[in-house]
């Protein structure tokens, strides 16, 4: 039982981020459609599959689908600055679920480009550029490490 113990931690620390930083990257959505003049009509969040805000009017969709990784890892990133700076005592939590919330946007971005998955799909369908989704995996992937 106790080198189980190890696994269990690290395995809820991933599925517990992995939720979180979905959250983050939805809420960035919502975000993009609220000041973009959107109407958000669902949130879905799921850890076993890939989150989804569904907007119904959308007038300017390619905000709405960039608001999600770049909010996804401002957000996080903010977080951990502030707490850094206050000196919380737990602030390397936030560091790494910033990481991880970089690796995730910069993966999910620079790979999902090659078939359109998800958010990918609608940047390319509204107007972004390959290498565009392309350099944004380049320069958010390593920064997640």
């Amino acid at each position: 039982m106790v080198k189980l113990r190890p696994s269990i931690l690290i395995v809820s620390t991933l599925l517990s981020c992995w939720l979180a930083m979905q959250a983050v990257h939805e809420l960035g959505h919502v975000l993009g459609a609220w000041i973009s003049g959107g109407r958000v009509v669902r949130v879905v969040l799921n850890p076993l599959t890939i989150s989804r805000t569904d907007v119904g009017n959308n007038p300017h969709p390619l905000i709405v689908a960039w608001a999600g990784p770049v909010w996804g890892i401002a957000l996080p990133l903010v977080g951990w600055a502030i707490a850094k700076r206050l000196q919380f005592r737990g602030s390397f939590y936030l560091r790494f679920f910033a990481g991880f919330c970089f690796l995730a946007n910069g993966l999910y971005i620079g790979l999902g480009s090659f078939e359109g998955i998800g958010d990918c799909g609608e940047m390319l369908r509204h107007g972004s550029s390959r290498w565009q989704l392309w350099l944004f995996g380049a320069i958010v992937t390593p920064l997640g490490m």
